[in-house]
């Protein structure tokens, strides 16, 4: 299974030839990964996995993208360190909204099954529960990195996110699952999924993780909550600027987990780097078409190389920005606030003192400072406004 990250041969030879028989059954697989609604956006880290389903709908199998509305509430403890915070189900409902309609940037609206895993756990009993609990023993849950750090350091690890992992797996039986994809950082869960459902009849399923895309600051895992992430729904120029503020380690693991380019391709890349003969940053402009291009086609995704060019290597301020309308001398943090280039009049200031605030190319010191009908503003690298009288 190439492209896959099992962390063991021994895992990998075992999905293969299980993958291997249900496909010559030559019948339609059951395909799923779920997603939990913990944030508004999908990353292109969740674009990993549903390009994945995205194969299995070409070729002919049962896909479902499947909403975690219930397991959001508890928060999936994989790679934390801490327990997440709780979500109310009114946050995981608002954050739900567009979930389906980001994903059919890349999914097959008319292929795709959507479900939402609180309409058959929400319905569990405590009789249910404890039967679910009894497939599972606490030394396996301490196995895990994450849990048996948590552990030895004396942090409080909560029954619900051991409970998380059971749920998941519920899920799994439920749907009588054939295939579930998901990161490799997601095996221990998969593999609870492939558990329950032998222990409770079922033919386990085939796990299939993938390899994690990292963030743009190159280390962690792309998310929302640390600030690393591309969302799918960015504008081109957004997008575009974002990828090529990665650093250049992360190339080519963003070459092979974000654009639709075959291995030998990723490679022949890799190789000019290596001998010189392609220079970081063009590789990189590259990279960022191709991601672009992927989710806004090709002519967006050159005027976006060309606003790249101009804005940020030219430096040159864009004859098309976006236009904010004031009535007259207004306060610099005002106007970012209410035209939503910053969330807080403190995260105004925050820029200011970082230096990445300009009006009319002459870097802002004060966040008060009183803007007017005319000027043109800039925050960070790639955002631009300009101001017209109201």
């Amino acid at each position: 299974m190439a492209g896959t990250d099992f962390g063991d041969d021994a895992t990998r030879r075992t999905m293969e030839r299980d993958l291997r028989a249900r496909l010559e059954e030559d019948r339609p697989l059951r395909v799923y990964c779920g997603f939990d609604p913990t944030k508004v956006d999908l990353t292109l880290g969740h674009a990993v996995p549903m390009r994945k389903l995205r194969q299995f709908q070409e070729f002919g199998h049962e896909v479902t993208f499947l909403i975690g509305n219930f397991t959001a509430l508890i928060g999936d403890p994989t790679g934390r360190d801490t327990t997440r915070p709780v979500l109310t189900r009114e946050q995981v409902a608002e954050n739900a909204k567009t979930y389906t309609d980001q994903a059919f940037v890349i999914l097959d609206r008319s292929k795709t099954v959507v479900a939402y895993n609180a309409d058959w756990l929400d319905g569990l009993g405590f009789g249910d529960v404890l039967r679910l609990t009894g497939q599972y023993t606490v030394a396996q849950f301490l196995r895990r990195e994450n849990f048996g750090k948590r552990y030895d350091e004396g942090t409080p690890i909560h029954v619900s996110e051991l409970l998380y992992a059971m749920l998941q797996a519920y899920d799994a039986f439920h749907l009588n699952t054939d295939v579930q994809i998901g990161g490799s950082d997601q095996l221990f869960n998969l593999m609870a999924g492939r558990q329950l459902q032998e222990a409770w009849g079922q033919r386990p399923q085939v796990c299939i993780t993938l390899p994690i895309l990292v963030g743009t600051d190159g280390h962690e895992k792309m998310s929302k909550s640390l600030g690393n992430y591309i969302g799918l729904t960015e504008s081109p120029n957004e997008m575009f600027g974002k990828v090529m503020s990665i650093p250049d380690s992360a190339t080519l693991n963003y070459y092979t987990l974000a654009t639709p380019l075959r291995p030998a391709e990723v490679e022949a890349i890799g190789r000019e780097i290596e001998a010189g003969t392609l220079r970081p940053m063009d590789a990189k402009k590259r990279l960022a078409e191709e991601i672009t291009a992927v989710f806004h086609g090709r002519p967006a995704a050159e005027a976006a190389r060309e606003y790249f060019e101009a804005t940020i290597q030219r430096r040159e301020q864009p004859a098309e920005m976006p236009e904010y309308a004031i009535g007259g001398d207004t306060p610099l943090m005002a106007v970012l606030v209410a035209a939503g280039l910053a969330g807080s009049n403190g995260e105004v200031r925050r820029l200011v003192t970082q230096g990445a605030v300009s009006v009319n190319g002459v870097a802002a010191t004060e966040a008060a400072v009183l803007v007017s009908p005319g000027d043109e503003v800039r925050v960070g690298r790639h955002r631009f406004l300009r101001l017209v009288r109201a």
